[in-house]
């Protein structure tokens, strides 16, 4: 199955504990198409300014990440600038110049409205809208969303809510959408909301899975050094969607391998600036993470609940 998203094409300004990058190739579309093309075709929706380098396409494209959504318009590239604590437990934004990508009005081309999963990166709920009704009919839709639009576009995202299949959020976003302080009760709340699974991202703590009558757990791979964060949560999702489309299939068994594929290309993300790791893992990789992951697992001392 076809993958579409639609997000942001960015260049960003990073700070961690490993150093400083400027201008680096980031944006949610970017991390989220280098991960689903991974496991399916996947094409991507987005606007960039005439300053954004043809080198920086043709490593997209090198990875087989389809364009032709791409529009490339004058002025410059959507900026974001941010410092993270030496552990990661805070960011610091430190600028954000949103540039052309503040007039971003998304038009899927012809070819592309045949997408059979469609991903709504973080964009506006009004856009994300727009594009449902682009789309001819596609089998399933992820959307993802922040506190920006869960508090001043309200009414927008409970529109496009009632017609998506899964929503992909953190814990803060999920207890700010649904009002709740408690983990359960906000998955359930959400999940009358529209979609029928949710999955809350805890970052190192791993990521949840709810859909009707399951819940479940996918820890993180334990790593011994993170190098940048930036991006961790599209990677995420882009190894979650693109197993789904890989394996043409939405139940839920798939939905628990899609929670592990993503949770193994997020591992890699982190572990260098920008997408510099992402773009060269292979399926490879991720198989032997898997091993590493199921032991890790399988070791883990449950002898409290026996």
């Amino acid at each position: 199955m076809k993958v579409l998203v639609v997000g942001s094409m960015a260049y960003d300004s990073v700070e961690t504990w490993a150093g400083k990058r400027d201008r680096a190739l980031g944006g949610s579309a970017t991390y989220f198409s280098l991960a689903a093309s991974l496991f399916a075709p996947t094409e991507v929706v987005a606007v960039v300014g005439d300053d954004f380098a043809a080198s920086d396409l043709a490593r997209l494209r090198d990875r087989g990440v389809g364009l032709a959504g791409v529009q490339q318009v004058p002025g410059e590239t959507f900026r974001w600038g941010g410092r993270y604590s030496r552990y990661f437990e805070t960011r610091e934004t430190l600028f954000t110049e949103l540039n052309v990508f503040s007039s971003f009005e998304p038009e899927i081309p012809a070819e592309l409205r045949d997408a059979e999963v469609v991903f709504l990166a973080n964009i506006h709920p009004r856009l994300q809208l727009s594009v449902l009704e682009q789309m001819t009919a596609p089998k399933f839709v992820a959307l993802d969303t922040m506190n920006f639009w869960i508090n001043g576009e309200r009414a927008h995202l409970e529109q496009v809510m009632k017609r998506i299949d899964l929503l992909l959020l953190n814990d803060e976003e999920a207890f700010a959408l649904s009002d709740s302080g408690n983990m359960l009760e906000a998955a359930k709340t959400i999940m009358t909301m529209g979609p029928d699974v949710v999955v809350i991202k805890r970052g190192e703590h791993g990521a949840w899975l709810f859909a009707k009558d399951h819940t479940g757990l996918v820890p993180a791979v334990p790593l011994a050094e993170v190098i940048d964060p930036t991006g961790a949560g599209d990677t995420f999702a882009g190894g979650f969607i693109g197993y789904l489309a890989r394996a043409e299939d939405f139940s839920l068994d798939s939905l628990k391998q899609a929670m592990v594929s993503g949770t193994l290309a997020a591992s890699y993300c982190v572990q260098d600036f920008s997408v510099d790791r992402l773009e060269i893992i292979t399926m490879n990789d991720l198989a032997v993470r898997h091993t590493r992951l199921r032991e890790v697992v399988s070791s883990l001392d449950a002898t409290f609940v026996s």
